[in-house]
């Protein structure tokens, strides 16, 4: 996608090996682009949130791994690479399935022909990334053309939650896909944006990423979902996933499942949009099964902003004394969710459908 006309990646290998993100906790004020040198580096990155969603997360620690082959590709540095990487995001399962792939990779080749592996492979599943987002996109398109004609080609209204845009991939993003697809082609679409608190990444993120395209939106509040559902003000939800179930339970950023039990209440179709390493085919109950990450109670009393003097600053808005509490995830279950729009198709939220659509994961 672009900014300020410019095409970018979220992250990306220069020619002179250097590999490179946009460190998020900055947007939309600012633009800073950074070099992660080391294995500290990628973990702090997706620990501390400078890169986020799921896509992309898995691309950052294909690429930690390339980078630490290149300073030591034993055995022991593969392994403990691995465990430092993992540990730094739980939920998200694109993490884990990034380094299982380098992993398998890597391990059988001699020590001195791992970097050049690892890079070429990190490389790729930033390519395959690229194509899968833009898939998703063609897929979800006719849902929104379904919309737009029913309504003989009034405004398609879409509400998003958190960020699935380019930025939490590697480009296109996931639930963003569809919205960039139809206004390509010229349907009229207009998304409301959740703010998402606690880290607020509608507000700071999609906002901004849409906002950069020229696409009709709005911020509104978290809360304000509900009530626009009631009044008929929706036509269509999508949201993106960290982790989905073999049976369409789905892990998504925290107020996803107030939102789904929203449109469900008002008729409203509830679409998540992934990738398909997004789905954690070895877990079927996705209330009982998946980690949820518990982060700071920070980012509960506190939120970042930009002051009268244009500096960025963080602003505690709780009580001194006031302690927090923050699961970064909720999860929604399947009987709540429409249809997942993958790269294969749309497809229901179920476990035979989904074994249908990617039978190479199907149990036997």
């Amino acid at each position: 996608m672009k900014i300020n006309g410019k095409p970018y990646r979220s992250i990306w290998r220069e020619d002179d090996g250097r590999v490179m993100i946009i460190d998020q906790r900055w947007l939309p004020h600012e633009l800073r682009i950074v070099e992660l040198k080391d294995r500290k580096d990628f973990a702090d990155s997706i620990f501390e949130m400078w890169v986020r969603g799921a896509p992309l997360i898995g691309a950052t620690a294909a690429y930690g791994v390339a980078v630490q082959m290149a300073a030591d590709p034993s055995d022991a540095s593969l392994k403990e690479t691995y465990e430092v990487l993992h540990a730094t995001r739980p939920t998200a399962i694109n993490l884990k399935w990034a380094l299982d792939e380098m992993t398998r990779v890597l391990e059988p080749l001699a020590p001195e022909e791992r970097a050049e592996a690892a890079y070429k492979r990190a490389a790729e599943i930033c390519d395959e990334d690229v194509e899968t987002n833009r898939m998703i996109g063609v897929h979800g398109l006719e849902l929104i053309r379904e919309i737009s004609k029913k309504k003989n080609g009034g405004r398609v209204n879409i509400l998003t939650h958190c960020n699935a845009g380019w930025p939490a991939t590697v480009d296109w993003g996931t639930a963003t896909s569809p919205i960039y697809h139809a206004v390509e082609e010229g349907i009229d679409v207009h998304v409301y944006v959740d703010e998402t608190r606690p880290r607020n990444q509608g507000a700071l993120l999609t906002a901004w990423e849409l906002n950069s395209a020229g696409v009709s939106h709005q911020l509104i509040v978290d809360n304000a979902g509900g009530h626009l559902m009631q009044h008929g003000e929706v036509d269509i939800v999508i949201v993106g996933t960290d982790r989905t179930t073999a049976r369409g339970d789905v892990a998504n950023k925290i107020g996803t499942y107030l939102k789904a039990l929203a449109a469900n209440a008002n008729g409203v179709p509830f679409y998540v949009a992934l990738p398909s390493p997004t789905i954690d085919w070895t877990v079927w109950d996705g209330v009982k099964e998946i980690p949820i990450e518990e982060r700071t109670d920070e980012e509960v009393t506190h939120v970042q902003g930009k002051g009268p003097d244009g500096k960025i600053v963080s602003v505690q808005i709780s009580p001194d004394g006031t302690g927090g509490r923050n699961p970064a995830f909720d999860v929604t279950p399947a009987e709540l969710v429409t249809g997942l729009i993958t790269e294969r198709g749309v497809v229901a939220a179920n476990a035979e459908a989904m074994a249908k659509a990617f039978p190479e994961h199907a149990k036997k």
